[in-house]
C-alpha cells in the first residue's frame, strides 16, 4: 500500500511592496535603527538565515567588491553576491559602531550594549518594524528569506544560482519557490507559447 501524498506547504513571502515598506520602517537616527535598517537590507539582499546574520563578523563583509561571506550549516561558506543599497546600510552602520563602541563584540550587529545581538532580541525588533510599517502578516525572520528567494525567481534567475545563494545543499529544497501565481503563467504561456 501507498501511503497518500501530502500537499506541500508553499512558504509565505512578502509582496514587494510590503518587502519596500518594511525596508523603509527602520527611519530615524537612533542606532536601533540604523542598524536595523542594515540587518533588513542584508537579509532581504542575500537571503540569511538569522542565526548567520547576528554571527557574521565585520570582516565577512566586502563592501567594496560586493559580497558577504557566510558561514550556514553544517560550516559550509559560501559567498552571496549583495546590493549596492545592502552595501551603504551596512557602511553607515559601520560607522555608527566604530563612534558608538570602544570594545565592542566580534560580531557585526550589536545591542545597545555593545554585545552580539541574538535571534530573539532582532525577531522581537522586527515585529515592532513590521507594524511600524503597516504589514498585517506574522512576520519571523526566515519569511524575509522566503522573499528574497521568490523576488529573485520571479525577476527571471535560474534556480540553481538561487540554490548556491541560500546556501542549500539539495535543489529539491529550493524548488518549493517556484510557485507561481496563475497570471505568471499565462504571462509565461502567452510570451513563449507559438499560439499565445
Amino acid at each position: 500500500m501507498r501511503s497518500p501524498r501530502i500537499p506541500s506547504r508553499l512558504p509565505k513571502y512578502l509582496t514587494k511592496e510590503e518587502a519596500a515598506r518594511l525596508l523603509a520602517a527602520p527611519n530615524t537616527t537612533a542606532y536601533e535603527d540604523i542598524r536595523d535598517r542594515a540587518m533588513l537590507e542584508l537579509l532581504y539582499a542575500a537571503g540569511l538565515r538569522v542565526s548567520e546574520l547576528v554571527s557574521l563578523k565585520p570582516e565577512s563583509t566586502n563592501l567594496l567588491d560586493g559580497w558577504v561571506k557566510v558561514v550556514g550549516k553544517g560550516n559550509k561558506e559560501r559567498l552571496v553576491p549583495v546590493h549596492p543599497r545592502a552595501l551603504a546600510a551596512v557602511r553607515g552602520y559601520l560607522a555608527e559602531r566604530e563612534w558608538r563602541f570602544k570594545n565592542p563584540a566580534a560580531e557585526l550587529f550589536l545591542g545597545r550594549s555593545g554585545k552580539k545581538l541574538s535571534r530573539v532580541q532582532f525577531w522581537r525588533r522586527l515585529r515592532e518594524l513590521g507594524a511600524r510599517a503597516g504589514i498585517k502578516a506574522r512576520l519571523y525572520p526566515h519569511l524575509l528569506r522566503h522573499t528574497f528567494a521568490t523576488h529573485l525567481l520571479q525577476g527571471g534567475a535560474d534556480l540553481r544560482s538561487v540554490q548556491e545563494m541560500l546556501g542549500h545543499a539539495d535543489l529539491a529544497t529550493t524548488q518549493i519557490y517556484t510557485h507561481l501565481d496563475a497570471s505568471a503563467l499565462k504571462a509565461a504561456h502567452s510570451k513563449h507559447h507559438p499560439r499565445g
